[in-house]
């Protein structure tokens, strides 16, 4: 099976090549950026880039996940990551996206996200997605809710992140509260 590509008005998601290492390390490898997650390292050492990208393939290829690489459509420019990590078991998928630091405040994540979504919905036959979003993050809350996402409870000092302890928030959406 082939991987996906989807298109938005501004921007172009498209699986990771070998080429995108360089940038994807920068952009990812930002303190600011891994500071509003979970799972992105810092520091995001020589290597994890072209790690990330061989084990984004595999993944794929056994039906566990979606990602795509975020493009400006226009330059071809990456910007950030957006994907699906999909529980085929329970049809539903975990929902997670970042935006490098020069691009944020400009509402790529809400248009990524939300071809994401419908993507999920409607390709994949979902019934339920949902993501995990640190509460200080309040950029991250206010996409999620812009996609029809609903605040379903918060998992207090859940994780532990530099040596200080973070709140946890999901959201989800089911396939009938999706409006397109």
């Amino acid at each position: 099976m082939d991987r996906p590509t989807l298109e938005t008005d501004r921007l172009l998601l498209r699986p990771y090549s070998p080429d995108d290492a360089a940038q994807l390390q920068r952009l990812a490898g930002d303190r600011d950026v891994a500071a509003m997650t979970r799972r992105i390292p810092h520091p995001y050492e020589d290597g994890m880039a072209e790690e990330f990208i061989a084990a984004d393939r595999e993944r794929f290829e056994k039906g566990e996940s979606v990602t795509f690489a975020i493009t400006i459509a226009s330059s071809g420019e990456l910007i950030g990551s957006v994907g699906l990590t999909l529980n085929r078991e329970e049809n539903q998928a975990e929902l997670g996206y970042w935006i490098g630091k020069p691009y944020w405040n400009q509402g790529y994540a809400t248009e990524a996200s939300r071809a994401v979504v419908a993507y999920g919905f409607g390709t994949c036959g979902l019934e339920r997605i949902h993501a995990w979003c640190v509460r200080r993050n309040v950029a991250s809350g206010h996409v999620l809710s812009k996609l029809g996402m609903t605040c379903e409870g918060c998992l207090r000092q859940h994780f532990k992140r530099w040596g200080v302890r973070e709140d946890l928030q999901c959201y989800g959406i089911l396939r009938n509260e999706w409006k397109v």
